[in-house]
């Protein structure tokens, strides 16, 4: 009876038995409701923060359950007694202790009404809800794969398949919406205080909690079932700092919100006449999973990763505080964010970064097609030397700083061939002159071998112009694809044995999947100490490969193609680059031994750090450093969603 007294007990403090909530004001019990209850946060250095005196004075007006939003040092011996009730796995929708709506509501308040309960963005197509709208449902068919359709709404992820694909809009007409791996509730952020009280209360009530910007991410890092998520898109907040000085650097720098996106980063930095380090595609989120994760840009091969520009970060911890970390201040979460990835060591608010001077820029794009038909270009042999002829000659190319972005496809048509496309092949602080001058070796090749391409040659004076002219628009939302990557280091270049290894393993691989491909270094800036993986700063050869299948695949077939990505093309490509590594913000779910792959000889302290600042577990994500205690129920074997309780191991 005493253990059932205590469960009782403890199950009224967490979950707020009482139909409303009221506090105490001027005497008299009143609702808590928005006239009574004041935004938790005071503005501290221009920031809304919450404080131990914002919570202490909720606390004197008897609102119910402020103390599930205390900072684990202010936390008594009751709620540290707690702990132990919670099982090993994270509290879940229709678990005991999982927070009733008055919870919710307290939460709500203190937010200022910025609490999202979760309606997946498909709902609208499906006639059997309460949401169906048939306006809505065509807009958002026809706008599915656009980045922008995810990015702008609270909980969608761009890539379906590890949400677990349960309220997908093509199938309103005979399916049924379900959550999944969609968070159950999400806050849409506006000020840090937000971020500290979802982080605080995640924390004390053992939900698990995820972090989404974007959702452009490529292992369901921005999903998770039962989650409360942090929504952090709509901090878009641009300084430009003409001259910053500190921490060892001297010159023009950017802060930037967490929200801020790769395009709304060039067009600012185009406006200011300087360039910037940021993605390639449109709608990554810069200070998110992009540089929190490492960063490769059109510009590695001159200024390095995205993570080599930052000068400092703001950033809630696990413990619900708001710190700022640079070279000089909390110098181990400042070296882990740059580069150990995102959804780990906290939330990151906002990041001040170099920016670079403005230069001139020259490229190249062209498409050619291979086979036997009329809309070949070249014949196979000649395709295949062609190709070889470029893949050969990568060192010379990213010791001149070029950024080689190209898709190498088997073709569509059901004919027998491939088709390549550049888009783009960039030259940064290179005039046209001495770019088709650095090219003419190659060109020249290309022709005595009979690969007759005719490339588009340009040049600007800025990067936006050819970003924005050149760089392909990406398509989003393929819920029947997955994806791997790997870094392949200049020592295969070294050895002409293993360079011909490499080669062969490349042409093996393209005869029957696609090769995305990038020629360029990661190129180690003097002065700079993150926790990028050092195989980035040997690399010559940055690949993408995919495996897919179709809606009218059997189970063996998914489940062939889930395995072939892993087992199949990565295995090949690991064969030839033992010991390097694999890009973890593109990367397969699956990755073996992920720990050495995305960090090497980082990982362990890595590790510590995390186990430090969080030894709750606050923060999970899959692949991320520290999630090999954990697991997700309810799993195949051979892909892991999101669409399950997390669960320790």
């Amino acid at each position: 009876m005493a253990v059932l007294g205590r469960t009782l007990l403890l199950v009224s403090a967490l979950m707020g038995l009482a139909s409303a909530q009221t506090i105490r004001k001027n005497g008299q019990v009143v609702a808590a409701d928005e006239s009574t209850v004041a935004v938790a946060a005071e503005n501290v250095n221009n920031e809304l923060v919450l404080t131990d005196g914002v919570l202490a004075q909720l606390k004197s007006l008897e609102l119910a359950n402020v103390s599930l939003f205390d900072f684990p040092e202010n936390l008594n011996s009751t709620y540290n007694d707690k702990r132990p009730l919670f099982t090993g796995c994270k509290t879940f929708p229709g678990d005991l202790l999982w927070p009733l709506q008055p919870v919710w509501k307290v939460f709500d308040l203190l937010t200022g009404g910025a609490l999202i309960k979760t309606v997946p963005i498909g709902a609208v197509c499906y006639t059997n809800t309460d949401h169906y709208d048939a306006d809505k449902c065509q807009e958002v068919l026809d706008h599915w794969t656009e980045s922008a359709t995810h990015a702008d709404d609270p909980t969608s992820v761009m890539s379906p398949l590890f949400q677990g694909k349960t309220c997908m809009p093509q199938k309103g007409d005979n399916g049924t919406c379900e959550l999944g791996g969609f968070p159950s509730y999400a806050i849409n952020v506006s000020t840090v205080a937000q971020i500290q009280l979802a982080i605080n209360f995640a924390r004390n009530t053992n939900i698990r909690l995820v972090v989404k910007n974007t959702g452009h991410d490529f292992l369901g890092k921005s999903a998770g079932a039962g989650a409360l998520s942090i929504w952090t898109h709509n901090l878009k907040a641009i300084e430009y700092i003409e001259h910053h000085s500190g921490c060892g650097y001297s010159g023009p720098a950017m802060k930037l919100g967490a929200g801020v996106e790769v395009g709304e980063l060039y067009a600012a930095a185009d406006k200011y006449g300087v360039a910037a380090v940021g993605g390639e595609c449109k709608g990554v989120g810069v200070t998110g999973g992009y540089t929190q994760g490492g960063g490769h840009s059109p510009h590695s091969s001159i200024y390095g990763m995205g993570a080599d520009q930052v000068l400092s970060v703001d950033i809630v911890l696990p413990n619900g505080r708001f710190i700022t970390a640079d070279k000089k201040h909390n110098t181990d979460i400042f070296w882990a964010v740059r580069g150990g990835g995102g959804s780990t060591f906290g939330v990151v608010t906002s990041m001040t970064v170099k920016v670079h001077p403005k230069t001139v820029y020259s490229g190249l794009t062209f498409y050619i097609t291979t086979g036997n038909d009329s809309l070949a270009n070249v014949t196979t042999p000649e395709f295949i030397a062609g190709l070889e002829a470029y893949w050969r000659r990568f060192p010379e190319y990213a010791a001149e700083g070029h950024y080689g972005y190209s898709s190498l496809y088997p073709r569509f048509d059901g004919q027998s061939g491939y088709t390549w496309e550049f888009h783009p092949w960039l030259a940064p602080g290179m005039n046209l002159t001495d770019f088709k001058k650095t090219l003419a070796p190659l060109l020249a090749e290309w022709k005595a071998v009979g690969f007759n391409v005719k490339p588009e040659f340009w040049e600007y004076d800025n990067f936006y112009e050819p970003w924005t002219s050149h760089f392909p628009t990406e398509a989003v939302a393929n819920s029947d694809l997955r994806t791997g990557s790997r870094l392949i280091p200049a020592k295969n270049w070294e050895d002409p044995a293993l360079l011909n290894q490499t080669i062969a393993t490349l042409e093996d691989i393209m005869q029957t999947g696609a090769l995305i491909m990038y020629n360029m270094v990661g190129k180690k800036q003097a002065g700079v100490d993150n926790a990028v993986h050092p195989v980035w700063r040997e690399n010559l050869f940055y690949v993408i490969v995919g495996s897919s299948w179709t809606d009218d695949s059997t189970p063996a077939e998914i489940e062939e193609a889930n395995k072939a990505i892993t087992w199949n093309a990565g295995a090949k490509l690991r064969s030839i680059s033992q010991g390097a590594g694999s890009y973890l913000n593109e990367a397969d779910i699956a990755e073996p031994n992920f720990q050495q792959s995305f960090w090497g000889t980082n990982y362990d302290r890595l590790l510590s750090i995390k186990k430090q600042v969080d030894p709750w577990d606050t923060f999970w994500a899959p692949t991320a450093v520290g999630s090999e205690g954990w697991y997700i129920t309810r799993q195949e074997s051979w892909l892991e969603t999101q669409n399950g309780r997390l669960c320790r191991k």
